[in-house]
């Protein structure tokens, strides 16, 4: 399958969260602060950017993580609701490339860049087997 026959640039979608104590940096090091854990904040990037595309792959194709570029700006502590959006910019063969961003408000704490790589799963799954 190529990608560019069923995704186009600018095609995006956005996920909003209620930071939870399990997403933050002390749930997972308890010495540290009670703020929005990077690795999360990169997750709610990822799957933001997976919605943008998953409805215009063909049955049995998924998209995968493939390359993160991302800046952390800034803290937002358990409550804070969260709001990550993703935006096609690029689309390879295989390869569909994404601009991130995530805002507390209308403070932007994140941006970036992100690919995700075209799977399909039974092919995938065999090899794994």
């Amino acid at each position: 399958m190529d990608a560019r026959d069923v995704i186009t640039i600018g095609m995006s979608a956005e996920r909003i969260i209620t930071v939870r104590p399990d997403l933050t940096v002390k749930h997972f090091v308890p010495k540290m602060p009670a703020v929005f854990a990077t690795p999360m904040m990169i997750m709610e990037m990822e799957m933001a950017s997976a919605d943008a595309i998953s409805p215009h792959l063909p049955a049995g194709w998924v998209t995968v993580g493939t390359e993160v570029d991302i800046r952390h700006l800034g803290a937002s502590a358990v409550g804070a609701l969260i709001r990550t959006t993703a935006r096609v910019i690029a689309v390879e063969r295989r390869v569909v490339r994404f601009e991130v961003e995530a805002f507390e408000g209308e403070r932007r704490i994140g941006d970036g860049r992100h690919a995700r790589g075209l799977v399909n799963v039974a092919s995938f799954e065999k090899r794994l087997g």
